[in-house]
């Protein structure tokens, strides 16, 4: 990626590619959009990141296009399809009596009517008043965050049509990065240098969350798997725990909040005392972790904590679940934009 110059004004181009990129960000969360996105981004830079270990490992001394284009191409359909493959998994096993979400709450909201009488007064008051309050109140959040979810009916057909188009089309812009070498003209080059910089800060991003993601959801599996039930305790619903744990992670600062909550709840059907339990080990691990978190996040994108918080803030204002989850990525963008040009 070109370095843009720091000392000279920015051109008109420049100006202009500005506002169409911040138009476009705008567009994608306004018309729900940003699934496709993603998957579109993910592709493309999984094919990115994958590609020179390829070359690497089978070097040919003059490779043509043909063989190239080839060569991607298989990339991006086994891509694709493992992506495709992983998704239908997840949403099949959530959906399923084993790692139903539903299943989740009603049992939630069971353990929470039945460990009242074991609970102190200051925590009850901030408690739903009983197991059918917890329903009507979790019902009612889910019904109003309905369009954002979109998780039911039509919507996650449309939802999935998206996510597989965007993955095609990441493809296809991988595939051509890969054998065709461009001679932009001046505003194209400066949309070209947009899509670098919001490229990067995804991948900055995502993949950092990841990383994090994978290994919360190791060490909180480790707890629920195995150190409990070494212990002779054995909790309800392990495996969902595990898996929303997961996806929950993939949403900084706010997904650890989401899984510890569902933890300490359902360690309340053993006892108060593995409620404590499992409250401590998941304190300890995510003070671990928020070290972790500002070495792989923050030093990938040079934000600390309460930066994201305050962006994720203000986009779930504006744009509900979509905008907590775009707020890191578009953050990233942005500090990214003003590091180029030396003003932050």
């Amino acid at each position: 990626m070109t370095k843009l110059s720091k000392a000279l004004p920015p051109s008109l181009y420049e100006t202009f590619s500005w506002i169409l990129a911040a138009f476009t960000l705008f567009f994608v969360l306004k018309f729900h959009l940003l699934p496709a996105l993603l998957a579109g981004l993910l592709v493309y830079e999984l094919v990115h990141i994958i590609t020179p270990y390829i070359a690497r490992r089978f070097p040919s001394k003059k490779p043509s296009n043909r063989s190239k284009l080839w060569a991607v191409g298989i990339l991006v359909a086994i891509i694709v399809s493992l992506l495709a493959l992983a998704g239908a998994g997840l949403v099949a096993f959530l959906r399923s009596d084993a790692g139903s979400v539903t299943v989740l709450l009603a049992k939630m909201a069971q353990i929470l009517e039945d460990s009242r009488k074991i609970l102190p007064n200051w925590l009850l008051e901030r408690l739903p008043a009983d197991a059918h309050t917890f329903k009507e109140q979790a019902t009612d959040w889910l019904r109003t965050h309905a369009d954002e979810l979109q998780v039911v009916g039509k919507e996650a057909g449309r939802v999935t049509a998206h996510v597989l188009i965007g993955m095609v089309i990441g493809g296809m812009l991988a595939i051509r990065d890969a054998v065709t070498m461009d001679h932009f003209k001046p505003f194209a080059r400066a949309l070209a240098e947009r899509g670098d910089l919001f490229g990067d800060a995804f991948k900055r991003v995502v993949f950092a969350q990841l990383r994090i993601s994978a290994i919360n959801t190791a060490v909180t599996g480790l707890y629920l798997a195995v150190i409990l039930p070494l212990m002779g305790i054995h909790l309800p619903l392990v495996k969902t725990m595990i898996a929303i744990t997961f996806v929950v992670g993939l949403i900084p600062v706010i997904g650890n909040l989401i899984s510890n909550t569902m933890i300490v709840v359902v360690s309340l059907s053993h006892s108060l005392g593995v409620a404590i339990a499992s409250l401590l080990y998941l304190v300890v691990i995510h003070k671990f972790e928020y070290f972790l978190n500002a070495r792989i996040v923050g030093g990938q994108i040079r934000a600390n904590a309460w930066e994201l918080l305050i962006a994720m803030l203000v986009m779930e204002s504006a744009f509900g679940l979509a905008g907590i989850v775009a707020a890191p990525i578009y953050y990233a963008y942005i500090k990214a934009e003003l590091r180029a040009r030396d003003l932050v």
